[in-house]
């Protein structure tokens, strides 16, 4: 008799109203702005809806199907194939940004967002493989060098997913038993590289600097012969970095604790730079206030809780880390973004997981999401 599988309806339910939610979200933050450049206030929300429909029909294959099914060398390195091979591409491609391959009218790829789901589905099938020896270089080595040519091939263009990457990373090594000496050369030469990233580009720099040290003091006392301060004005577009995150929080203020009101936010008005991207959290504050904000947390603590007792429940090794670098994975990128919104953490361009504007990043949760509810529904 075939085993009846019950859904985890409380999971369902949330990514199901948080996708919708961020679709309302993208109306009312960029209504305006499409008005003005594109000629209809619908511009940005029908291709949002369009993703997530798409998303929630992904999410419907990637629950029925067993999870079981990407433990398979074909697929796990086939994964991270293809994924490093668009991160080459992408990087000739788009000679600007490094970010997009382009595919006219259908928008473009974003290889950063694919890399996510490859890297966990990779981690869990070669760590569960080789778990009993985890501390063997035969294991080390290998995962190791997947881990650093995703990393090397995003922090190019985008450093905060970087990091989304190497903490997810972190963590299904950490509970995989990695000893600690590993992990320390590890942090070390993760720390070294990026730094050397961060001074790599001038904006990221200044956007750093001026969020631990605003008004030079440290610096000048540090950097005698000057060369940081040299660096950081070494561009122009580094002119105003803290301007994004003070129209933010302007915005959150604002809001209060009821908000403003569903499309009735001021911010957004050409004051707010990507407030229907990576910003558009300040929108949910100024409009919806501290209970808007609230809910969205609630929500991605949801997820986090429903992918614990998956990642406890789940009685194989590949599931057990399948559910917890993806469950890390969307909840770290989260709070990554509520971080910065607040200004608890310096400005980084890291969209807000089913709630930003994007295809390629609404796909890759949907597909990770999907994957999460299947293992969720074996756990029982």
């Amino acid at each position: 008799m075939a085993l009846r599988l019950k859904t985890d309806w409380i999971l369902f339910a949330t990514i199901i109203c948080v996708a919708f939610f961020g679709a309302v979200m993208v109306y009312s933050a960029s209504s305006v702005m499409a008005e003005l450049k594109y000629g209809s206030s619908y511009y940005f929300v029908l291709r949002q809806m369009f993703w997530v429909v798409a998303g929630v029909i992904i999410l419907m294959i990637m629950k029925r199907t067993h999870y079981r099914k990407f433990q398979q060398p074909a697929v796990a390195f086939s994964a991270m194939s293809i994924t490093l091979i668009l991160l080459f591409l992408v990087y000739f491609m788009d000679g600007h940004q490094h970010r997009w391959i382009r595919l006219g009218p259908l928008g473009g790829i974003q290889p950063s967002e694919l890399a996510k789901p490859a890297l966990v589905i990779f981690l869990a099938f070669f760590i569960a493989l080789r778990s009993r020896a985890i501390n063997n270089k035969h294991t080390l080595l290998p995962a190791a060098m997947a881990v650093g040519l995703v990393a090397v091939g995003v922090v190019v263009a985008d450093l905060g997913t970087a990091v989304v990457l190497m903490f997810t990373a972190g963590t299904i090594f950490y509970v995989a038993g990695l000893e600690f000496r590993y992990f320390a050369i590890a942090g070390v030469i993760a720390m070294c590289g990026v730094a050397y990233t961060v001074y790599q580009k001038p904006y990221r720099l200044r956007r750093l600097v001026e969020y631990v040290d605003k008004d030079y003091k440290l610096i000048n006392k540090f950097d005698k012969t000057g060369i940081i301060r040299a660096r950081i004005q070494n561009s122009f577009t580094t002119k105003d970095t803290n301007y994004q995150s003070e129209q933010a929080k302007i915005a959150v203020g604002v809001g209060g604790v009821t908000g403003q009101g569903i499309t009735q936010g001021r911010q957004k008005l050409l004051y707010l730079p990507e407030a229907h991207t990576d910003e558009i959290y300040a929108v949910v504050g100024e409009e919806l206030g501290l209970i808007g904000c609230a809910g969205v947390m609630i929500g991605f603590v949801l997820i986090l809780w429903r992918g614990i007792r998956a990642t406890i429940l789940i009685p194989d090794e590949f599931g057990r880390y399948l559910a917890l670098g993806i469950t890390t994975m969307i909840v770290v990128q989260a709070f990554m973004n509520m971080t910065v919104v607040l200004g608890l953490a310096p400005t980084k361009g890291i969209p807000l997981p089913m709630i930003s504007y994007g295809g390629s990043s609404l796909v890759s949760t949907m597909v990770s999401l999907g994957l999460l509810l299947n293992i969720s529904e074996h756990a029982g």
